[in-house]
């Protein structure tokens, strides 16, 4: 990519991990959008496979795409913020390596960020699917975060998201506007830091989604959940530096986790009224869990055929794919 070359819009960022397995896959469906005003950053965390002949081959082919490689393993918290950091323009959408888009994921997402001025996110309706592209789970979104108020946000953030099944809300890889991620506090790597760092940017206004299943979340056993079931060892995931356990034992990254929520009210923008109403949610939803033991992360609840589309192909909506 050359210093000249116009800013995009959209900005994709694709950090990844010894991801040779589904990575062509998960590229060909980004650069098969029929939206193309985006570039696209592949980042590979040391990876040891061939992770890294992959980027270098499809970011020699095609001009939107830049790829780096981390020296060291720097964890997926701090490298997901590489790759925002390296954007250049005012959307941003963070991409997976064993993920699937349907060809007008972001297009569909774009357009009703451009119709709603005041929202800050748009994403599609996410299903799960196996290691052979089968669809295995399609629940509509369960979340009211596109209320207008932010306490109503937080609060169904909190308490509406405990489905059964593969899947719940998949906020986090939304197209988000850029201005706005650079605001919050950047990914923590305690327990459940994913759900902070969205309820944060939440706080900051509303997410819409297209409703209709065009985000396809791959669940294999090498993927971050199931290949690190324990407090301790999601959070060594998310950053190496977590590894000693007697400096982060697991109350440590509960506790953060619980904490959390209470700095990503501080920092928001509300007002006074705003935040008391987002503390009341938040001791409420801390009330409703004291009961439940937290000494080790649960095992992910097992993937079920809950809600399931038996029509839904991913080969005929994703690019790249068999028959495409």
């Amino acid at each position: 990519m050359t210093a000249d070359r116009l800013r995009p819009r959209l900005s994709i960022g694709l950090p990844v991990y010894n991801g040779e397995e589904y990575l062509r896959a998960s590229i060909d469906a980004v650069l098969g959008q029929t939206y193309t005003d985006f570039e696209l950053i592949l980042s590979s965390n040391a990876s040891t496979d061939g992770t890294d002949d992959i980027c270098r081959e499809y970011a020699a082919r095609d001009p939107r795409i830049t790829f780096y490689r981390q020296e060291r393993n720097v964890g997926a918290a701090p490298h997901h913020d590489f790759v925002l950091q390296k954007s250049r323009g005012e959307l941003f959408k963070w991409a997976s390596g064993d993920d699937l888009w349907a060809r007008d994921l972001v297009a569909r997402c774009v357009e009703l960020l451009d119709q709603h001025p005041d929202a800050i996110l748009a994403h599609s309706y996410t299903a799960a699917i196996d290691g052979a592209d089968t669809v295995i789970q399609a629940l509509e979104y369960p979340l009211h975060t596109d209320a207008p108020q932010a306490p109503e946000r937080l609060r169904s953030m909190l308490f509406d998201g405990d489905l059964p099944g593969a899947i719940q809300a998949d906020d986090f890889y939304g197209v988000m506007r850029t201005d706005v991620l650079r605001k919050v506090k950047p990914h923590g790597s305690f327990y459940h830091a994913d759900q902070v760092f969205m309820a944060e940017v939440a706080l900051h206004g509303r997410f819409l989604q297209v409703p209709d299943w065009l985000y396809f979340r791959r669940h294999h056993d090498g993927r971050a959940l199931q290949a690190n079931p324990t407090i301790s060892s999601w959070s060594r995931n998310l950053d190496p530096r977590r590894s000693n356990k007697l400096v982060h034992p697991p109350a440590r990254l509960v506790a953060e986790y619980i904490l959390g929520y209470f700095a990503a009210v501080r920092r928001a923008p509300l007002t006074p009224a705003e935040r008391r109403e987002c503390n009341r949610h938040i001791r409420r939803w801390l009330t409703s869990r004291v009961t439940r033991r937290m000494p080790g992360r649960s095992k992910p609840a097992p993937i079920q055929d809950f809600g399931a589309i038996d029509t839904l192909s991913v080969h005929a909506v994703v690019a790249g794919s068999e028959g495409n």
